[in-house]
């Protein structure tokens, strides 16, 4: 099956829905789906292999992941916020390809004719036209639907392989076609070359949601646009509920009354953002949605009812769910392994596996499932005796000190509710004595005086125990994140000293 699909049933169904409304204008279930024929006309014509969109979020990204769809070429969304020589670097790799957006930059560096290049506005207007006598044809089978490049911290990154039927896989799994109502609109704002961008649109399409789509992110114009076009449903990554948060503390509280859902994901949510959150929207559901690019997507949540009976709950283990990332999805076996990869019992810490028919853990240069199906997500993790899945941090994050495993999430729980600490974070720094030491630096609220470090030690001394007290703890004015809200470690490390 072809994820094209569900453009096709719910232009069939509906054809004069509002599909999509993206800087200004509103296009219909029918004129997206001719429009990605168009595409698929235009991609197949060229002879390229690959469907490139280095460009944010527009119709352009609608009509190029449905039309490779229906034309059988992998589409590959490009991280246009990275540096000149890795950008390069990754379009040698898909060359040769059908590349919409900022093609000056593609020019400039990588020159090659067997790339074709569309600056968006006119690759849209030529998928139009293309659109009007375009061939009703697709491709079918098992083919490659979506290629993500991976953020790796090393080395060059990996291509990550979705297929149609991850995809299909994961819709059906957690969608209901044509079950949203007239009007239901879901505010889309994370980029396009991440999986939750790309998910979003299959699902919102599938579910015959109206996709009000931002192409760049500000607190302002997210408020803006949820309020004019009655947003019922969004998806944000922590950093960005953050600014919104902050942005309606300075007095910014549009009409909000219509928006139902907000669901969060892609990186660590703090526990007084989430409570804050529920106060500022408390007739909204919030659901936390854990997953990974080669898990097209989702794989946990932690829904509505889970936030509201954490948040109000007296009884300390419920009130820690609100810090879970949820239950894993009925189509998802997930376990938590050790070292030796054997199962470990609830509320031990391991390597969080994972399993199922959405689960690709594939990749360009190799598979990563063993020989079971299973794939290592990298993620460390435990469950709890009711099912919650606690995410510790990444697998090589965990500090090991004097052969002890600490996990920077508990460390990092604890300072958080210190009233001066606005953000911190805790990695493994060099120790002479115990191989590898915690350190930590850590934001300090606005308004408030920085604390002492022996008032921070002494707070996680007496909250966990001495083995977490840190070694060094520095202040900075704030942390590195990328734009997904994923914590960068490996730039905090370089902040200590190795003397």
């Amino acid at each position: 099956m072809n994820i094209a699909l569900f453009l096709q049933m719910s232009a069939d169904a509906a054809p004069d829905r509002i599909g999509l409304v993206c800087e200004g204008k509103h296009w219909s279930y029918a004129e997206l789906l001719a429009g990605a024929r168009g595409a698929a006309d235009l991609i197949r014509k060229s002879g390229c292999t690959n469907v490139a969109l280095l460009d944010e979020s527009s119709a352009a990204a609608v009509m190029t992941l449905f039309g490779a769809a229906l034309a059988g070429v992998p589409y590959v969304p490009l991280n246009y916020r990275l540096a000149d020589k890795d950008l390069a670097g990754l379009i040698e790799r898909i060359t040769p390809a059908f590349i919409v957006g900022d093609i000056e930059r593609v020019d400039r560096l990588y020159s090659s004719s067997d790339n074709q290049l569309y600056s968006r506005a006119d690759f849209i207007a030529a998928a139009v036209e293309a659109g009007k006598t375009a061939s009703e044809e697709e491709t079918e089978g098992d083919g490659v639907a979506v290629q993500l490049f991976t953020s790796g911290t090393t080395g060059a990154p990996k291509a990550a392989i979705l297929r149609h039927s991850n995809l299909v896989s994961y819709i059906l799994g957690t969608a209901e076609f044509a079950s949203a109502p007239e009007g239901t609109a879901a505010l889309v704002s994370v980029p396009p070359y991440h999986i939750a961008g790309t998910a979003a649109l299959i699902s919102s399409i599938y579910t015959q949601r109206k996709i009000l789509m931002l192409p760049a992110f500000s607190p302002e114009a997210w408020l803006e646009l949820a309020s004019r076009e009655k947003a019922s449903n969004a998806f944000v990554v922590p950093t960005m509920l953050s600014r919104i948060v902050e942005q309606m503390d300075k007095g910014d509280a549009p009409d909000l009354s219509s928006l139902r859902s907000i669901a969060y994901g892609g990186g660590k949510m703090p526990i007084e953002l989430i409570r804050r959150a529920l106060d500022l929207f408390p007739e909204t559901g919030f659901t936390n949605a854990y997953g990974l690019t080669e898990t097209s997507s989702t794989i946990s949540l932690l829904g509505p009812d889970d936030h509201r009976e954490a948040y109000e709950s007296d009884d300390p283990k419920v009130q820690a769910r609100l810090g879970s990332v949820g239950r894993p999805l009925p189509t998802i076996e997930l376990e938590i392994r050790d070292e030796e990869g054997r199962a470990v019992p609830v509320g031990e810490r391991g390597e969080i596996y994972v399993r199922g028919e959405q689960v690709s853990g594939e990749y360009r240069e190799r598979s990563a499932l063993d020989k079971d199906g299973w794939f290592p997500t990298r993620d460390a993790g435990y469950l709890d005796e009711g099912g919650y899945l606690f995410l510790s941090g990444r697998a090589d994050d965990v500090i090991v000190r004097g052969g002890e495993n600490i996990s920077p999430g508990e460390i990092e729980d604890v300072l958080l509710t210190h009233p001066a600490i606005a953000d911190a974070a805790a990695v493994a720094v060099p120790s002479a004595e115990w191989g590898e030491a915690v350190g930590v630096a850590a934001v300090v609220r606005e308004g408030h005086a920085q604390p002492g470090e022996n008032e921070l030690k002494q707070l996680i001394r007496d909250r966990l125990r001495s083995s977490r007290v840190p070694e060094e703890i520095l202040f900075t004015p704030e942390l590195p994140y990328n734009e997904m809200g994923k914590l960068l470690r490996r730039k905090i490390k370089t902040m200590f000293s190795s003397d």
